[in-house]
């Protein structure tokens, strides 16, 4: 059956959960980032997205967090291809 460790399935389950969480929120706070950035202004009202760089730069941090994450809970995943047992 499962090899069962003390804490050793349950750390993993809450890591690979953490990670999803977090590339999850860092996808959305760049959206977030990057709707900002596309919609700056200048302090006049007109439209400016010089003005809003620093949205820009947030929004790449974020994606790249994302990406990290998710690529990390996929490679953390273990490489056991599962048998199939066909039964009479």
């Amino acid at each position: 059956m499962h090899n069962f460790k003390a804490g050793g399935l349950a750390m993993k389950s809450m890591t690979d959960t953490l990670l999803w969480v977090v590339g999850l929120l860092a996808f959305a706070l760049g959206l977030w980032q990057l709707i900002l950035f596309l919609g700056a202004t200048d302090a006049r009202g007109n439209p400016d997205m010089w003005s809003g760089t620093n949205h820009l730069w947030a929004a790449i941090v974020a994606a790249i967090v994302a990406c990290v994450c998710v690529a990390w809970a996929f490679v953390r995943r273990p490489h056991v291809q599962e048998e199939i047992h066909i039964t009479e």
